[in-house]
């Protein structure tokens, strides 16, 4: 009302929203400390308008209100995103919300302090990378467009320069990973975000790939190795592991049944097996590949090495 009136009495605000002198304060005093409105009473005009300092300037407020419980929940939200993010990629970039929650709370029987204390979230695998091309790489994610970047391959222990269409970021397994079209291989991958040393937005639109051949060339797979599915693993964990694994999910499209002596099979389609190997091994004598037997000599194998160096 004062933004497009300028100046609004008492009466007004009164009458126009339903309310009494004493909700009037309240609310006054809580856009005042709360909402940095600065408003004042001016005797000339005989109303409530904007302090002659700050004419001229728009005046906003917080577009979105919370309750406390919600703002409570926004709290242990901003604080479990920032514990998870270990990689400091975008930890910078919600940090200033946290000024803006507290001042939500303001004095409330929850102090925000207490709560991020109460909260503690342990990345065990997470690596340090670059915030200025997460920054890069997450603009050209929504502006659709292209880009340039020199990528390093851990496995092969190369270096790269290739022009990519962005697609999505994955936060998996305390790591952030792009999955793009890549111009240069001619087919989809999933990169690595902290192993991109250089990114360029470019001018050219971004290739769009459906849903569904993501998910195809994605989730068909095993963790974070992309490509269609071409190999079916069958496990069999121990009864005592049992109880951990047929709560846990492997694969998007896992298929598992205990057996009469309370063995757990678990099933599901991959294609690479360097992450599914280290899983298993994970288990030592608690689980039993059982197909293929490809599998099956690759974990027998990691295994001997295992003990040979012990």
């Amino acid at each position: 009302m004062i933004q497009a009136r300028h100046c609004v009495s008492l009466d007004e605000f009164l009458s126009e929203l339903e309310i009494s002198k004493a909700t009037f304060k309240r609310d006054l005093e809580y856009l005042r400390s709360r909402m940095n409105a600065s408003i004042v009473y001016d005797r000339f005009k005989g109303g409530y308008c904007f302090d002659s300092a700050v004419i001229g300037e728009k005046i906003e407020l917080p577009g979105l209100w919370f309750s406390e419980k919600e703002a409570t929940a926004l709290v242990l939200m901003q604080h479990l995103l920032s514990g998870l993010d270990k990689g400091g990629l975008i930890e910078p970039h919600i940090a200033p919300l946290t000024s803006i929650i507290d001042g939500i709370l303001g004095q409330s029987n929850t102090p925000t302090k207490e709560l991020r204390k109460r909260l503690k979230v342990f990345g065990m695998s997470a690596r340090k990378g670059s915030i200025e091309n997460f920054e890069e790489v997450g603009n050209a994610l929504l502006t659709r467009k292209r880009l340039h970047i020199t990528y390093y391959a851990r496995g092969k222990d190369e270096t790269t320069k290739r022009e990519i269409s962005p697609q999505r970021l994955i936060f998996y397994r305390d790591n952030w990973y792009l999955d793009a079209f890549c111009h240069l291989r001619k087919d989809l991958r999933s990169f690595a975000v902290d192993c991109i040393s250089k990114a360029i937005i470019t001018n050219s639109k971004a290739d769009e790939i459906s849903e569904k051949q993501l998910h195809e060339h994605f989730a068909e797979s095993y963790g974070i190795f992309s490509g269609k599915a071409s190999q079916r693993a069958k496990l069999k964990f121990s009864p005592e592991k049992a109880r951990w694994v047929s709560s846990e999910t492997w694969h998007g499209q896992q298929v598992g049944a205990f057996d009469k002596e309370g063995n757990y099979l678990l099933e599901f389609d991959y294609n690479q097996d360097p992450e599914l190997v280290m899983d298993i091994l994970k288990y030592g004598a608690g689980v039993e590949v059982l197909a293929p037997t490809s599998l099956r000599k690759r974990v027998k194998d990691e295994a001997t090495k295992t003990l040979a160096l012990y």
